[in-house]
Formats: structure tokens, sequence, C-alpha cells
């Protein structure tokens, strides 16, 4: 099925609507951000990731892959070491359950047009999906 959906006078067809979620459906970023600093002193890191640290961490695509070049840059030798993996992926997995959590408790509104348009996709039929990363 294609839809047309207008906007601001201009019409777009389209056959679906998918979302990334971080930073598209909310600001979920600062989110994140609060759930590895969780995770970090839960599992004994003195790591605390400031807003600034994660915005240049953002280049790097992936949770565990900020995490290890994080690691790598500030202690090479730790994150070369035999457990270093298992580490991340704990941490990672750590990080996750605080994600959840945050989330769980409501504090991340959608942005501000967002549930006007996902309604308007379904009132026209139009198909709408998620497209992430993200851990399930």
């Amino acid at each position: 099925m294609v839809s047309t959906l207008s906007s601001g006078g201009a019409c777009v067809s389209l056959a679906a609507l998918i979302f990334d979620v971080d930073g598209t459906l909310a600001d979920t970023e600062e989110v994140h951000r609060a759930a590895f600093n969780l995770a970090f002193a839960e599992r004994g890191h003195d790591w605390r990731w400031s807003a600034a640290d994660y915005r240049e961490l953002l280049l790097v695509a992936g949770g565990k892959e900020r995490i290890r070049a994080f690691w790598r840059a500030s202690d090479p030798a730790a994150a070369a070491a035999a457990d270093a993996e298992a580490e991340i992926h704990a941490l990672h997995a750590t990080k996750t359950r605080h994600y959840e959590r945050l989330l769980a408790d409501g504090g991340v509104p959608l942005r501000p047009g967002v549930r006007r348009l996902i309604e308007a996709a379904r009132t026209e039929g139009l198909p709408v999906a998620i497209a992430t990363t993200t851990t399930p």
C-alpha cells in the first residue's frame, strides 16, 4: 500500500514509515549516557562520561564498541587484558538493564510531532516500523 502524507503543503508518497529509535522518536541519548554511568559505577569502574564525552563517543556506532573505544583510549593495557571482552559484554548488559529501567520509569517523552505523525500514518493504513541497532 502506498499512502500520501501531507506536511506543510508538500505531499510525499510512502510505502511505509520506518523510524530509527535513538534521537528520532525520542531524545534517548542522555538516558543512554546515564545508563552507561550507572553501569560503570555498579561494576566498579571509576569512569564517568560527561555530555561532551558522550557526544564524541557517539561517533563510534554501538554501545559495546563505545565502551571498547573509550577503554582503549584511556587505559590500553587494561583494555588488552584477556578478560576485557567479557567485561565489555558484562558492562553492556548492565547498561542495558539500567536503560530499560530508566525508560520504564517514563522519563523519555516522544519528540514533538512524533505521536501525530504515527497516528496519521496508521489512519492512512501505512505500515509503521522501527529499524535500529539498539538492543531489543
